[in-house]
């Protein structure tokens, strides 16, 4: 994991590059002072409170349907820890990394607002944490996505008392006490509150959010490519994606994409050679090509939405009981996920829907029927050769599987805490599966990219446009062009990575300028 500076967290909002930066590229974190003043206050209160003979919810009582109980001062070090250690029950399959650092970053920030009554030091070593490189290792199940994301930020809380598994900085599994003393982080022990302050959040479900939305934000922009290589490549028409025929109906998303598509097919050699209509007699092309900026624009409008979502979750404050300004230390269901697990349900459909067509153009070059003098499978010597053949059975697997993981989550609700917990949001189990949608429908992408590369090869000695072009020989640098049938798999894979490092955009981008 590289160095990317450091990030400051405040009382104030994080950005989504913030996020980003600490996620995926490693950098570091620092509280502000305006942080620790914000945590001074808020545990002052806590400390108030605790002291007091009066129960108050999750300071000086028992949690969740055991919350009637009031805990003898002498056992609420017992509290916090068996609090932590009970809740740390995740199971099945390690969750990632860069999930994992996110989630632990988010939880920070809503500890540095002031409104959670965490101890100064606490806050401090969870920075600590991050900015050492020291990863807990999370599991893929025990999250419902209400009272937050439980399991997984309890293993996290584990990590910070000196117990548990973690990844250290080289990824390497290790005993979480040997990983802080490594690193010169002394363990702590919890007091009143902040079991719950260290747990009771949606910063799995959120960061999950985050990267997704990075990630389908570039492949909206792969997706605008591949459509224009397949339309150049199946002589369709770039006439319908006008202004003038887009300003008809003003959906936003849909004119940036139209306009895409448009300035990466400018100039096609390929275009011009069919633009006579004595040279050309088809009326109309198929959907998959002729209403691509209407589903990659729908698309748009939907991570937009999402983004809007997280914007605000960013500016939230996330945990039960809350610590007012007022000093006033209230109950709330702020933890309940409903609002980030729709939007993690609706980007699902969008991944389901834009490889769906993807795929459906990529099958139309593979059929003499409809490739328009294209060779069957874009085989060397078809029937000896099967070309292209079975990288579509791939695409159509991978679309099949996006369809069932489009099914919502959110909609799914199982009581826990005997009754009391008795509606969840599913929001981490949403954000799991959108995960494998994002990873689908770049491999659907880069097959389209594979096959429609291939397609305007074979249209030589036409040429296509500068943008598609740059598209080609970005592939072309470790991918051979068209011939004989060759050893299919690694070639897909490296089409996956070009599409995954965003290769395809910044080919196309070097000709056109930004994308939007």
């Amino acid at each position: 994991m590289g160095d990317n500076g450091v990030v400051n967290v405040g009382p104030e909002p994080l950005t989504f590059d913030d996020v980003i930066r600490v996620a995926r590229h490693g950098a570091a974190v620092r509280l502000t002072d305006d942080a620790m003043a914000a945590i001074s206050a808020a545990r002052q209160r806590v400390d108030e409170l605790a002291e007091s003979p009066v129960p108050s919810y999750g300071i000086s009582t028992g949690f969740g349907a055991l919350a009637t109980r009031h805990i003898d001062p002498a056992l609420r070090a017992q509290l916090q820890r068996s609090l932590v250690r009970s809740h740390a029950a995740g199971n099945g399959p390690e969750v990632e990394t860069e999930v994992v650092r996110a989630l632990m970053l988010l939880r920070l920030h809503t500890l540095a607002t002031g409104h959670t009554g965490i101890r100064p030091t606490t806050a401090k070593t969870l920075a600590a944490l991050i900015s050492e490189g020291i990863t807990p290792v999370v599991h893929e199940y025990g999250s419902l996505g209400c009272s937050g994301d439980l399991a997984p930020l309890a293993h996290v809380a584990l990590t910070l008392m000196g117990e548990g598994v973690v990844r250290d900085k080289y990824g390497n599994v290790t005993a979480a006490e040997e990983a802080l003393k490594q690193a010169g982080i002394e363990p702590v022990e919890l007091a009143a509150k902040e079991g719950l302050a260290l747990i009771n959040g949606t910063d799995g479900m959120l960061g999950m959010l985050i990267l997704a939305i990075d990630d389908l934000t570039r492949l909206v922009r792969t997706a605008d490519v591949s459509a224009a290589m397949s339309v150049e490549g199946l002589l369709g028409t770039d006439r319908v994606f006008a202004p003038e025929l887009q300003a008809l109906r003003p959906q936003p998303g849909q004119a940036l994409s139209a306009a895409n598509m448009t300035k990466i097919l400018d100039n096609s050699g390929i275009m011009a050679s069919h633009r006579d209509p004595t040279a050309c007699t088809r009326v109309q092309d198929a959907y998959s090509l002729r209403c691509a900026p209407q589903v990659a624009g729908a698309a748009r409008d939907t991570i937009t939405h999402a983004a809007n979502v997280a914007t605000w979750e960013l500016a939230s404050a996330v945990d039960n009981p809350a610590v007012l300004s007022d000093g006033r230390v209230e109950s709330n269901g702020n933890f309940h996920g409903a609002p980030v697990a729709y939007v993690l349900d609706f980007l699902a459909i969008v991944a389901a829907d834009l490889a769906s067509m993807s795929e459906r153009r990529t099958d139309r070059f593979l059929d003499v029927a409809r490739n328009h003098g294209l060779p069957a499978f874009l085989a060397d010597d078809p029937g000896v050769d099967s070309g292209h053949m079975i990288a579509q059975y791939t695409q159509a697997a991978i679309v099949s599987e996006l369809k069932r993981l489009a099914a919502p989550a959110s909609v799914d609700s199982i009581p826990s805490s005997a009754m009391q917990e008795d509606h969840v949001s599913m929001g981490w189990s949403a954000a799991r599966k959108l995960r494998k949608s994002v990873d689908g429908l770049t491999r659907v992408l880069a097959v389209e990219v594979l096959t429609a590369a291939r397609a305007l090869d074979l249209r030589a000695p036409l040429e296509p446009a500068p943008a598609t072009g740059a598209v080609v020989r970005a592939l072309r640098e470790t991918v051979p062009g068209p011939g004989p049938d060759r050893f299919l798999a690694p070639e897909i894979e490296s089409a996956v990575r070009l599409v995954a490092e965003g290769g395809v955009v910044t080919a196309a981008e070097s000709v056109t300028g930004p994308l939007a």
